[in-house]
């Protein structure tokens, strides 16, 4: 992204938004955590580091909100430069690439108050006023945010604007000698609101213009609520936000008048990858104490790691894992090749970095829909492992169980993010940036792509069928479900969704497959290819249950149970040995005492 820049990949290389739909890829040219560069492994290694020797061991503290632990743990963390990983140098930040900033994220995600802390300042705190910041508002308030001296917060939602955030109430009238915007109005779960300097706030200018403005803890009317009593992330501050005649001077407005729907939504974007790059750090903390309980609890004689089902929850958590960093760091190195020649001296690099995130909004969605249920996933089998003690607070897994449930629901609810898989998917279809229905037509007629995925040599020329069978199974339902309802296909909900679904899946196991095949290349792969054996398989049978829904909600007449053979054909080739793979994956874990290849 400028000289400082980590990862060497041409702007070539990556592909467009929604591709891996429509269309192979060459495995030599994603990005996966083995192309890490030195640095981007030395930041991986500072920040676990930082996360378990100074923040793990306060956890206690940090639940019970002892005053001034965040912030403190929040300015250690800028001495590290964590605080400024995207911000430009000459506001005092490492001007560094996207795949370090989600590095970090994963490694705060070992506890998920902090994490949740930390990206609300230096990600949807921070990135608004990167992106979209005058230099003068950039150079006054960007180096006090970077060393921690300003705490930042993002206040989007309102009581009766959520999803539907452009529903707001909150005001901004400009006043009679036009130095300020009056701002009137009630902002809701805001994390670090009760603890932030700096808030990023939308309003609707004249009730009808929505507006983003940057609002000082400081000015007259400005007014934290009460930290609200929450399920999980107990140690993070989530307050309302009360505006009570705040006059903003104009110099403070962010971007555009009428134009806050492109702050949020292209912020979101960013968030939502950086939360599943968390999501990642949690879900394989999950695997380390379930491994490491597993070895110590016995029962009938022997540790519990010896029986099969235990085995067996162990394998499929590292599976799940193994998709999920899959396809983030395959996300963040698409951004970051396109990144490769931008460099903050220009007076562009703010709308080429927003450009070449938006280019991957689907993928940002994608993950953060499917991370995040990854987590779920991986804390409650936690809980099963623990048995009894797992729902002790005595145990972090009972903690992480509860931590991990707001990740479906903030940054975009997980059903959002599904309709917006398929609906963006649809648009970009619809100008000409996608070719989904050449792809759609050659998946009815049953030819094949264009090029394979992944070269013969890898021997793994039977997994690469499966996943052209996932992705013509998806083309085939998207078409099919277009025919049905054409652009009133948003109104039926049900069937976006598993359509977006479906997409996800190809997404998760071509990022999967990809991956497996750089690393048998490499001489390598073996824990791989098992772990894609079982995830290949395990998404077959959800892609034929989604593709049930679809056919049975858009066919017409007899063409359903045509469709449904057809179908049922395309997704159902035979099954591996997975209880074979899973011991394997599974002794692989017990071995090394964590998630690893």
């Amino acid at each position: 992204m400028s000289a400082t820049a980590l990862v060497d990949v041409p702007a070539a290389q990556a592909p467009v938004g929604g591709h891996f739909l429509v269309g192979a890829c060459d495995s030599g040219a994603v990005f996966t955590p083995e192309d890490f560069t030195e640095a981007q492994r030395q930041a991986l290694a500072t920040t676990k580091r930082f996360v378990e020797e100074e923040i793990v061991p306060r956890i206690a503290e940090f639940e019970r909100k002892e005053p001034g632990l965040a912030r403190q743990l929040i300015e250690q963390s800028a001495e590290l430069g964590l605080l400024g990983i995207l911000v430009p140098e000459r506001h005092d930040g490492l001007e560094l690439d996207i795949t370090t900033q989600m590095l970090a994220a994963e490694a705060m995600g070992g506890y998920a108050s902090f994490s949740t802390t930390y990206g609300a300042h230096a990600g949807i705190g921070t990135l608004p006023l990167v992106f979209f910041g005058t230099e003068e508002q950039r150079q006054r308030y960007l180096p006090r945010m970077v060393t921690g001296e300003l705490l930042a917060a993002y206040c989007l939602s309102e009581p009766q604007a959520g999803s539907d955030s452009q529903n707001s109430l909150t005001r901004a009238e400009l006043s009679s000698d036009g130095k300020h915007y009056v701002l009137n109005g009630q902002k809701m779960w805001i994390s670090n609101g009760g603890w932030a300097d700096l808030y990023t706030v939308f309003a609707k200018v004249d009730g009808e213009q929505f507006t983003a403005f940057l609002v000082e803890r400081a000015f007259d009317g400005v007014k934290p609520g009460a930290e609200e009593h929450k399920m999980g992330l107990r140690g993070s501050s989530t307050t309302a936000l009360y505006l009570d005649n705040v006059h903003v001077p104009v110099e403070n407005v962010l971007g555009e008048i009428g134009r806050g729907h492109v702050i949020a939504f292209n912020v979101l974007n960013m968030g939502r990858l950086e939360l599943a790059a968390a999501c990642v750090g949690g879900a394989k903390d999950s695997i380390s104490d379930s491994t490491s309980y597993a070895l110590q609890r016995k029962a009938f004689g022997q540790p519990i790691a010896n029986f099969g089902a235990i085995r067996q929850k162990l394998a499929d958590m590292a599976v799940r894992v193994f998709a999920s960093e899959s396809m983030v760091y395959r996300t963040s190195g698409m951004i970051d090749a396109r990144l490769a020649d931008v460099s903050w001296e220009s007076p562009e690099a703010a709308r080429q970095t927003l450009k070449a995130v938006e280019e991957y909004a689907i993928e940002c969605s994608i993950a953060k829909v499917y991370v995040s249920e990854v987590l779920d996933f991986t804390t409650d089998e936690a809980v099963q492992i623990h048995g009894g003690y797992g729902y002790h607070e005595d145990y972090a897994v009972e903690r992480n169980y509860r931590d991990s449930r707001i990740n479906r629901i903030f940054e975009g609810t997980n059903e959002i993010n599904r309709l917006l898989t398929t609906g963006m998917l649809l648009k970009r279809a619809g100008q000409g940036r996608l070719d989904l229905l050449k792809a759609v037509a050659q998946a009815a007629g049953n030819q094949a792509d264009a090029a394979p995925t992944v070269d013969d040599s890898a021997g793994l020329s039977k997994e690469q069928g499966i996943v052209d069978r996932i992705r013509k199974a998806t083309l085939c339902m998207a078409g099919l479900a277009y025919r049905r309802f054409g652009d009133a296909l948003d109104q039926q909900q049900e069937v976006a969704a598993a359509v977006g679904d479906m997409v996800a899946a190809v997404y998760a196991c071509e990022s999967a497959l990809l991956r497996t095949a750089k690393l048998a290349s490499g001489g390598r792969g073996n824990n791989a290819r098992d772990m894609l054996a079982v995830l290949l398989q395990q998404s077959l049978g959800t892609v034929r249950e989604l593709g049930g829904l679809v056919i049975g909600a858009g066919g017409v007449g007899a063409e359903v149970e045509s469709t449904w053979r057809a179908f049922q054909h395309l997704t159902g080739p035979a099954p591996s040995d997975l209880p074979a793979a899973r011991d394997r994956i599974a002794a692989r874990i017990l071995e090394s005492g964590a998630y690893s290849l």
